[in-house]
């Protein structure tokens, strides 16, 4: 707690921010560590109905500049609370709805797009109650909490299905239990005071020609990431019969050498440079697609299915040097607000290629079969490591 005083403004509501923050990530720990599972052995969703819920998962991310624009007159707590208010409705639906098609896409939609709202609203507020010099502790420590509430989540998940037969009634508990961790969180964030003001920049969209370059970038990524993101997992459940205690312990070590691995990732950057990183982590992705989509070709089953999985964690590591972009646009940046107009942008384009990727992904592995879909990625993959090549960097002094 002291550590916590000299990171944080006294007088602000930073204690109810950071026990909001992990109690939603407490929620979605216990969300995300079933949801795929009960998608495919409940609501009988297949690799086409998967693509389209994701389809529909990605749409708010895409259309959060114009919900903020509309919103412009509320301080960043209060958006905040509003997007707590419609994560609790969007878990609720989960928990509450038959398990059909359109009604459970609907409430992933309406979860999701509380999840969005808040994204970028954290940091907002974990800078606005920081003390001067503490910006970046503060943001890794909204980080932590979040992280070790979803953590937490997933640990629960892996303990209940070690003893709880996978049926319906397994998942509505869950997801009701999510349900009360949120109204939890929601209720929490109602103790947050203050008028943070959001930033402007996040609000609105900012294309000019020396970032061309950066939104290509993050059309081949968000390409990319779509695809270990919707169905990686889902490859694990319906072609290797991973359970969810399984699904979930693979999120849990990811989110665990994710968080080992991104400081070093960060300094390899600083080292190498951001375009050595752009176009080496791409052809790492090659031999990660190579084997998700080829493994039981090559492998007995129980074996593919260890390489399918120790891809993944590979695939979440590789992942972390997209931060490599961020470092790029801030070197072509003349100031602090074009950088943060310039990749705010670079989202949305990125949520635009997820959308059509989850929709069309689903069709291709339908269709075409599972290596299609990997190799397809593969070829992003390689797309990405050219056009990153491309670039041009500035020479140091």
């Amino acid at each position: 707690m002291t550590k916590l005083r000299q990171i944080f403004r006294p007088g602000t509501s930073y204690r109810a921010f950071l026990l909001s923050v992990l109690m939603m990530g407490l929620a979605l720990g216990l969300y995300k560590g079933v949801l795929d599972n009960y998608l495919a052995e409940i609501v009988s969703m297949g690799e086409f109905e998967r693509g389209v819920s994701e389809f529909f998962r990605e749409l708010p991310g895409l259309v959060l500049v114009f919900l903020l624009a509309a919103l412009y007159l509320l301080s960043a707590e209060s958006i905040y609370k509003i997007g707590s208010a419609v994560l609790l409705v969007g878990m609720a639906m989960h928990a509450a709805v038959p398990p059909g098609r359109a009604l459970i896409t609907l409430a992933i939609c309406v979860y999701s797009l509380g999840e969005h709202i808040q994204l970028g609203l954290k940091s907002t507020l974990a800078l606005s109650y920081s003390n001067e010099g503490r910006g970046g502790e503060a943001l890794g420590t909204q980080s932590a909490f979040q992280q070790i509430g979803t953590l937490v989540g997933y640990a629960a998940i892996i303990v209940l299905f070690l003893f709880a037969p996978q049926v319906q009634k397994t998942y509505r508990c869950v997801f009701l239990a999510a349900t009360v961790v949120t109204a939890v969180g929601g209720i929490v964030s109602l103790r947050i005071r203050g008028r943070s003001s959001t930033d402007s920049a996040h609000r609105r969209f900012y294309f000019h020609r020396k970032f061309t370059k950066y939104y290509f970038l993050e059309v081949f990524y968000g390409a990319r990431k779509q695809v270990f993101l919707t169905f990686g997992p889902y490859v694990l459940i319906l072609f290797y019969g991973a359970g969810p205690g399984t699904i979930s312990l693979l999120f849990a070590v990811s989110a665990v050498c994710g968080f080992i691995a991104s400081p070093i990732v960060g300094r390899i950057i600083d080292k190498l440079g951001y375009k050595v990183v752009m176009v080496a982590d791409t052809l790492i992705l090659v031999v990660v697609c190579f084997f998700y989509g080829f493994a039981h070709h090559l492998f007995p089953k129980n074996i593919a299915f260890l390489v399918c999985c120790v891809n993944y964690v590979l695939d979440s590591i590789i992942s972390l040097a997209s931060m490599a972009s961020n470092v790029y646009v801030q070197d072509l940046s003349d100031s602090n607000e074009e950088l943060q107009a310039t990749i705010s942008t670079g989202i949305s384009v990125n949520h635009l290629i997820t959308i059509l990727i989850a929709l069309f992904g689903g069709w291709i592995w339908k269709t075409l079969g599972i290596e299609t879909l990997f190799i397809l990625s593969a070829i992003l993959g390689l797309c990405n490591s050219a056009y990153a090549a491309s670039i041009k960097t500035k020479k140091k002094a």
